[in-house]
């Protein structure tokens, strides 16, 4: 593969080399990781920055149908988006259904959208392994807006708001309680609460759930990237199009004010070096795959289960011969 190439037809914004990209982003492949690290590199130098939102929610609250009405009426405005849908890998097959542009079929026919499916497979957190370097290449595509949606997720799976501007957290009327809004985790991760929903008979439970998340948000501590009266939490109808326009005004207002006090170039370096960290780590991880540790691991496994070692001693062993 012709990796200088490759890149230059991403930065003129050819759909189909974006696709390639990203296939080779997310192979495991040695010789594949390798020019995808390449490819990461020549994109660096593209100066273009997308707003990146990081999208989470639990199951069933229509993530989907928001980002297809949210993408529809952002493409409308002439702002080109790529969403990164990111789906739940069967523990038993390892296969995902990734049938996410089948599901947002208005927003897949627009020229200025594009979407891309991917499984989550052992990665936890609600995203993929590689999500981050695929939202990089759409973001050098000069893709304007790049929507992250999560796998449905929980409490402690946050890793969407290590590769985003903008966090946003969907939630359903009458999910819970005012005290859920206080719990750490996923929701002190949130710049933006939204109470999807918000229609038919719906709408007076929506109401009630978004005052109570509203007075919930307000017990938080309060964080240095957020300008006064953030975060807050919304109402919004995917259904109906209804209070999409202002959540995204709340959504470039706040962008916006990060960038002028410099949050938002702090933010992105932050992210890097975790990114780093964790690549390390991986990295580390992977040394246990080889043929060798395996068989290692095996013997010293054996060793304790019959009790002739004991099991943090048999780790640093095994962590001596890794170093050796």
């Amino acid at each position: 593969m012709n990796i200088p190439e490759l890149a230059q037809k991403i930065t003129a914004q050819d759909r189909r080399a974006l696709a390639r990209a990203i296939t080779l982003i997310e192979s495991t492949k040695p010789e594949h990781r390798a020019q995808a690290a390449e490819l990461m590199d020549a994109l660096r130098r593209d100066d273009h920055q997308a707003i990146r939102i990081g999208l989470s929610g639990t199951p069933g609250v229509g993530k989907s149908t928001f980002i297809e009405s949210f993408g529809m009426m952002l493409t409308g405005q002439g702002l080109r988006v790529a969403v990164l849908a990111v789906d739940p890998s069967s523990a038993r097959s390892g296969g995902s259904i990734l049938g996410d542009k089948t599901r947002m079929e208005r927003l897949s026919r627009e020229s200025g959208a594009f979407i891309r499916p991917s499984p989550s497979q052992t990665h936890l957190g609600g995203v993929a392994r590689r999500t981050r370097e695929a939202v990089a290449v759409c973001e050098a595509a000069g893709f304007d807006v790049v929507l992250i949606e999560t796998v449905g997720v929980g409490q402690s799976e946050t890793v969407v708001a290590e590769m985003s501007d903008l966090f946003i957290l969907l939630l359903a009327p009458a999910g819970g309680d005012e005290l859920q809004g206080v719990k750490r985790g996923i929701m002190e991760m949130a710049d933006l609460i939204l109470v999807n929903k918000a229609d038919g008979d719906l709408k007076p439970a929506a109401t009630r759930t978004c005052s109570d998340y509203s007075g919930a948000l307000r017990l938080l501590r309060k964080r240095p990237q957020d300008p006064e009266g953030f975060p807050k939490a919304l109402m919004v109808s995917a259904l109906e199009e209804d209070g999409l326009a202002k959540a995204w005004d709340e959504m470039t207002a706040l962008t916006g004010w990060r960038r002028e006090n410099g949050h938002f170039a702090a933010r992105r370096s932050d992210q890097a070096r975790y990114w780093f960290e964790q690549e390390v780590r991986q990295g580390l991880l992977a040394r246990l795959d080889t043929p060798e540790a395996k068989a290692r691991m095996q013997e010293f496994a054996g060793k304790v289960a019959e009790g002739a070692i004991v099991p943090s001693l048999a780790a640093q062993e095994m962590l001596d011969k890794l170093n050796q």
